[in-house]
């Protein structure tokens, strides 16, 4: 059973999250925070494995709420009305393992929590790569590829494609290997780039400037 805690200031969003997600048998909403403090506080008690997150909350925001998450075994999947906000690519590099807007549809809300429980990252080729694009040309620091040094030719290889939002088995298509060798692959690069999921490996993608906003 995947257990989900939804962070969001309006009650009506969350009873809507909620309806959507208790009718599947392997989802269950274990609690629903008004803020991110207290949003962190029930993440604490319960441990859940994802939380639905609301970016502008009192309180405390989603985005240093996400921060504060970020390492432990709750994942977070960031909520927002707008597929353009700025503030969902700085809560992908705080740690936050993918996103959805509000208006997505019911199938993909329950794809979302499902990706995000197994320690993957919901990062589809539509609005995730139009917001990492447009937000990814400022990164907070300059751009270089010290932090790739660790990486070997081919994860760099493996590390472009999964900017790319492209899958394991897509990976392996194109580089002629196993969807299992990709993934070995994947686990190397977060192991020695010290991130936690393949969101994390998107953003090092592009403020490494191993991939660049408009290539893909």
């Amino acid at each position: 059973m995947i257990t989900v805690l939804l962070a969001d200031d309006q009650p009506l969003v969350r009873a809507g999250l909620r309806a959507l997600l208790d009718t599947e048998d392997d989802l269950t909403v274990v609690g629903e925070a008004a803020d991110g403090r207290e949003a962190l506080r029930l993440a604490g008690e319960l441990r859940p494995d994802v939380v639905l997150m609301d970016i502008r909350m009192p309180e405390l925001d989603g985005l240093e709420a996400t921060r504060r998450l970020a390492g432990t075994a709750t994942r977070v999947v960031v909520v927002t009305t707008f597929d353009l906000d700025e503030y969902v690519y700085e809560a992908l590099r705080a740690g936050a393992s993918g996103f959805l807007v509000k208006d997505a549809e019911p199938a993909e809300l329950r794809h979302a929590v499902r990706v995000a429980a197994r320690g993957d990252a919901l990062l589809s080729p539509g609005v995730t790569r139009r917001l990492i694009e447009e937000f990814a040309a400022r990164p907070s620091a300059p751009p270089g590829t010290d932090r790739l040094r660790p990486l070997t030719g081919r994860e760099r290889e493996v590390l472009a494609m999964v900017s790319e939002g492209l899958s394991n088995a897509q990976i392996g298509e194109r580089l002629h290997m196993s969807p299992a060798t990709v993934k070995t692959h994947v686990n190397r690069m977060m192991a020695k780039l010290a991130v936690h999921d393949r969101a994390q490996l998107v953003v090092i993608g592009y403020e490494s400037g191993l991939v660049r906003p408009g290539w893909l």
